[in-house]
């Protein structure tokens, strides 16, 4: 994966949210749609029907109270703008997850193009199943503290 599109540069270019409020998957994506720092053309209302789209679909809960919300289709225009969104919730939620564990962290993916989003989805797989990394994700770290741990490979 190039360096364009590693992990820990995706969230740099994306954002880290703590406490996250809302009691349902709707009222989630809702407050993030809206506190997104994405392009003026995307507009939060539309980003928040995609979200909601792709999880009445099937749930993006993973497992290990992490979910990985994503639009069914890459939204982005371009390469440059892909990012990942991490999101701290204040409640932890029922999203229907394998494990049936409730979800208290989500990995908001946009993409622009098909390719990148399958290697992202891989790459991100791949760090769910560290337990290091799983473990680090419980003290809820902050944005530089995320993208230091994944970028020194502490997982």
């Amino acid at each position: 994966m190039d360096f364009e599109n590693t992990i820990a540069n995706l969230i740099q270019k994306g954002d880290v949210f703590t406490d996250v409020p809302g009691n349902s998957v709707s009222e989630i994506y809702k407050f993030v749609s809206e506190s997104f720092d994405l392009p003026s053309e995307y507009d939060p209302k539309n980003i928040c029907a995609e979200l909601l789209e792709r999880e009445n679909v099937l749930s993006t809960a993973v497992g290990n109270g992490i979910a990985l919300p994503h639009p069914r289709r890459p939204l982005l225009k371009n390469a440059d703008e892909q990012r990942i969104y991490v999101c701290y919730l204040r409640e932890p939620i029922n999203m229907n997850a394998p494990d049936s564990r409730k979800v208290f962290v989500l990995f908001i993916l946009f993409t622009s193009n098909t390719q990148s989003h399958i290697k992202i989805l891989s790459e991100l797989a791949k760090l769910f199943r560290s337990v290091p990394f799983r473990k680090f994700l419980e003290t809820k770290p902050d944005q530089n503290e995320l993208v230091d741990f994944i970028s020194k490979g502490l997982y």
